[in-house]
């Protein structure tokens, strides 16, 4: 957010466009003292998005969150523009019309011939470029990204993204403007999905590539993000919230504008279950099924109580092996302490973007006694484990058993480099570090805006110092040297940082 103190200095607001978004711009436009003046093409659709707007401070007026002569007033700021001309007085403009860029660009050309010279041109696009937008103007300084969120008057944030061409002077005003609406402004420069969608990325994809190896299903992934990583919903009950038609064109739109770049691949799973119509909550089928708009979650099967049998902990991590061996001991189970695992003992390992072959063959272990627990969030509210294809059944099962006597609920997964939560933490960091690099925004303002516009327990930067800078990194090179896929190599940004021990947050400088 700018620490700028110009003001916005605006006090007419045109929109254009009343839908969800057109209404909510309006609403806290309204409600910040500016003039607001609606347009749209549909024949009654300001005279319904007033009613909307006006119904919704009557029944805060009602509830006496307001008084009603506030909201009288404010309902007072909303004004029907009959045709496009009628705009003429704006000090800005806001677009919130279809993403398509064609139609975009021919409404600002529009509009140029409208508005004062001075007047602003402000785009509420998600995905397209704001430069391509001004290409089609004859005085691209004055038009910006102002893009907001859904639902807009709850989600506290608004990117100001300037074009190549946007005047300085514009970006100060329309920040501040942001400001004076009651949100949080993000500046960001103009890439592909700006900030908020392009620091989110990782959550779906990495999540559709964990399904797509068979290492668990939708309602684990799931549960382990919410319980383990802190998650407000786990990626596939938000894919179905969002809807397929919407989340997977925003995956491959910021996929090939970014030229195929590995980590924001999408999923063929996506594209699969589109075609077959499964979009969602919308649809009433998507990952889950939905009743009467209600999530159908698969019920998790209890664990079964099985003897205890001798524990062995690797000792690899120190910090890790003392919390396993106060759970050991906790639940009454004998601990073994020799350097080696005697051949009846359960060895627990805790590896970081490893499977559970790999780190029992490289500590020299027999692998059909080898059950690895995902450590880096601790002992959670919901604790991970996998197996080798080796291990045997009763040693996964004596695992389970062990980490669900204190009554935490445990996943099993197929043996796969970095469980869930280690993969999923570390591509959110690690795209996060490298928006970062590229300068797209300050690193405090890369946090804030994720937390606000996309409701992760920390920013992406924070999230990597929460978890340690060189424990994302280790996952990453393991997962990288494991799979061979670019979609795992470090950012500089987090490579530098954890080398020389510091905040992931620190800048400016790559």
């Amino acid at each position: 957010m700018s620490n700028d103190p110009i003001a916005h200095s605006f006090t007419t607001l045109g929109i254009v466009g009343t839908g969800a978004m057109g209404r909510g711009i309006a609403q806290l436009a309204a409600q910040a003292g500016l003039k607001v003046m609606l347009f749209d093409v549909k024949e009654g659709a300001v005279a319904e998005a007033k009613a909307f707007i006006q119904g919704l401070w009557q029944r805060s007026a009602d509830k006496q969150r307001m008084t009603q002569v506030q909201a009288e007033q404010y309902g007072e700021r909303l004004v029907e523009a009959r045709d496009l001309t009628a705009l003429a007085p704006c000090d800005i403009v806001v677009e919130a019309i279809v993403e398509k860029l064609d139609a975009k660009q021919e409404l600002f050309g529009d509009l140029e011939s409208i508005v004062r010279h001075d007047a602003v041109l402000a785009t509420n696009t998600s995905s397209l470029s704001v430069t391509a937008i001004a290409a089609a103007c004859q005085h691209p300084e004055r038009v910006i990204g102002f893009h907001f969120f859904n639902p807009v008057p709850l989600m506290k944030i608004v990117e100001v993204i300037p074009g190549l061409r946007t005047d300085h002077s514009v970006t100060q005003r329309v920040d501040a403007l942001g400001s004076a609406m009651g949100h949080f402004t993000a500046q960001a420069t103009d890439t592909p999905g700006f900030l908020v969608n392009h620091a989110g990325r990782a959550f779906g994809t990495e999540a559709l590539r964990i399904l797509s190896e068979s290492v668990a299903d939708p309602a684990t992934i799931d549960r382990i993000m919410v319980d383990q990583g802190g998650f407000r919903m786990g990626p596939f009950t938000l894919l179905d919230l969002t809807g397929l038609d919407v989340s997977h064109a925003v995956m491959e739109s910021v996929y090939h504008q970014y030229y195929e770049e590995p980590r924001f691949r999408p999923s063929p799973l996506t594209r699969q279950r589109l075609s077959a119509g499964l979009l969602g909550r919308k649809t009433g089928e998507g990952f889950y099924r939905y009743v009467e708009g209600q999530q159908q979650m698969p019920e998790e099967r209890p664990r079964r109580a099985t003897p205890a049998c001798p524990v062995w902990i690797s000792r690899e991590d120190s910090d890790s092996a003392t919390q396993l061996a106060g759970l050991v001991e906790a639940a009454g189970w004998p601990l073994e302490s020799g350097q080696q695992p005697s051949p009846e003992a359960l060895c627990l390992l805790t590896p970081l973007g490893e499977d559970t072959t790999q780190c029992a063959l490289r500590q020299g272990l027999n692998a059909e006694q080898c059950v690895a627990v995902d450590m880096l969030a601790g002992l959670a509210k919901r604790r991970s484990l996998m197996a080798s294809p080796l291990t045997r059944e009763s040693f996964i099962e004596a695992a389970a058993s062990l980490l669900n006597a204190d009554g935490t609920p445990v996943s099993t997964l197929q043996d796969s480099n970095g469980f869930v939560l280690q993969r999923m933490v570390a591509c959110i960091v690690n795209v996060g570090a490298d928006i970062a690099q590229q300068g797209v925004a300050a690193p405090a303002t890369i946090d804030r805006a994720v937390e606000l516009g996309l409701g992760y327990p920390f920013g992406p930067l924070r999230m990597g110092d929460h978890y340690g800078a060189s424990r994302i990194l280790t996952i990453l090179h393991n997962l990288l040297h494991a799979t061979g896929d670019p979609r795992y190599r470090p950012s500089p940004w987090l490579r530098r940082r954890a080398a020389l021990g510091m905040s992931l947050t620190n800048g400016p400088t790559g």
